[in-house]
């Protein structure tokens, strides 16, 4: 992994968690997408034991992107480490993509069994944690869920700190400084978030067009090769094979963000445009093939997919769900940035804020109404309509509608993109997004 940075932007959600599960048992295993962040967030915790007094000596690095482990197995892997443990010390044993060693996890299980060690792992997929390897670890790792940058991250990451003001007519009002004191509109930085999304790596290269989608290109090619092609021969499955296919499907998904999609119609796109064979008998496309690729994009964090659940019924219902990309840019590189989009676009940020805060998020159903987000986190609901603008009255009523159709005492929330922060007459909050993004819970 390198030398430990001196000028690591924090990532004090994910570090705090770290911190938390230090110098306990189970293993500590970091997972998301390629490249937002798993491995800074490992130096930033190695960072921190220095400065607790942890020696040079009790860590082993590895990062298994580099040559220098290049097909070592868990055999392999096993003595490399027990060469290099001091035994009257404890150790803090870090394992950068350990997923590309096979059967990575007996190792792991060894180290926790036969050394004084404290554990930290990444992965980019999700198969990292399937079940045979829950199972085999089962109560002995805790899983820290990384995303890219929040909007509030991505300000801090690129030097702006958000100023609040007072204008003349008594109303407090929010501003963008940098380090230069130069003044910009908080809606313009959210605009540009919007448009180049939140991967770390972009801040390195700058907020300028073409230098941000060619950071996107490597970034999406990476995960298509590395995380979806090379892992399915590495797993012996062959399942997905096409990367054109794999392709379209990614585009499709992308371009029905927020939409109810189902495989059949993934499917009857493809096999429009002559992508996929008719192969069943019934003249449906192969929803298999469909399920297969959507999966391995579910493992490699590109989408997140979102249930539906009957408020009334109190259960999640089997039909349609929705898919949420894990990052605008990566949607903005693939179709090109499009305004009109940016009700969906809304959607996608609320999610994954959400997800950030520790939310549960599920779309809620009641009779013939759908509510965008039911979030849910210990004892806290929330109900939440995300919308552009509710400035015409016709969009006002539709937006509350569903939220009133709810007869609990739980916080019921409209964001909207464009309007002020406020309350309705029956105690339905009304936040700015920008409002609701800066937010600290």
């Amino acid at each position: 992994m390198g030398q430990v940075s001196k000028t690591l932007k924090k990532r004090d959600l994910y570090l705090n968690q770290l911190i938390s599960f230090q110098d306990t048992e189970p293993v500590k295993v970091i997972t998301g997408i390629r490249r937002c962040g798993k491995s800074s967030l490992m130096k930033l915790m190695i960072q921190h034991l220095k400065e607790e007094g942890v020696t040079e000596e009790q860590f082993i690095i590895m990062n298994f992107e580099s040559m220098v482990f290049y097909g070592m197995d868990q055999i392999g892997l096993y003595q490399y480490v027990k060469n290099r443990v001091c035994p009257d010390k404890q150790m803090y044993l870090f394992f950068d993509e350990v997923q590309r060693v096979p059967n990575w996890q007996d190792a792991i299980n060894s180290f926790r069994v036969d050394f004084d060690a404290d554990i930290y792992v990444t992965g980019s997929n999700a198969y990292l944690l399937s079940s045979e390897i829950s199972t085999y670890l089962a109560g002995r790792f805790v899983e820290i869920k990384m995303l890219p940058l929040s909007f509030r991250e991505f300000l801090d990451f690129n030097d702006y700190i958000v100023k609040e003001y007072k204008t003349p007519s008594g109303k407090i009002k929010k501003r963008v400084i940098n380090e230069k004191e130069e003044i910009f509109e908080i809606d313009d930085l959210l605009e540009t978030y919007m448009m180049y999304g939140g991967m770390p790596g972009i801040t390195d290269v700058g907020l300028e067009q073409d230098k941000v989608l060619t950071f996107l290109d490597g970034v999406y090619s990476t995960i298509v090769v590395r995380d979806i092609l090379e892992r399915e021969l590495r797993r012996g499955q062959r399942k997905i094979t096409d990367a054109e296919l794999l392709r379209k499907i990614i585009m499709f998904l992308a371009d029905n963000i927020g939409n109810n999609v189902s495989l059949n119609s993934i499917g009857n796109t493809l096999v429009n445009e002559n992508l996929l064979e008719n192969r069943s008998k019934q003249g449906k496309p192969a929803v298999q093939t469909i399920q297969s690729y959507v999966t391995a994009l579910l493992e490699s964090y590109v989408f997140y997919e979102i249930k539906r659940f009957d408020i009334k019924g109190k259960d999640y219902l089997r039909t349609l769900g929705k898919y949420y990309i894990v990052d605008l840019g990566l949607k903005n590189y693939l179709l090109g940035y499009r305004r009109v989009d940016s009700g969906h676009d809304i959607e996608n940020m609320v999610y994954f804020e959400l997800r950030r805060r520790g939310y549960d998020v599920a779309i809620g159903k009641i009779d013939n109404k759908e509510i965008d987000f039911i979030a849910t986190k210990a004892t806290v609901k929330k109900y939440i309509q995300v919308t552009e603008r509710m400035d015409e009255e016709s969009t006002y009523e539709r937006e509350l509608y569903p939220l009133r159709a709810v007869r609990d005492n739980h916080e019921k929330i409209v964001i909207q993109r464009y309007g002020a922060s406020g309350l309705t007459d029956d105690g339905i909050k009304i936040i700015n997004l920008c409002d609701f993004l800066l937010l600290e819970e």
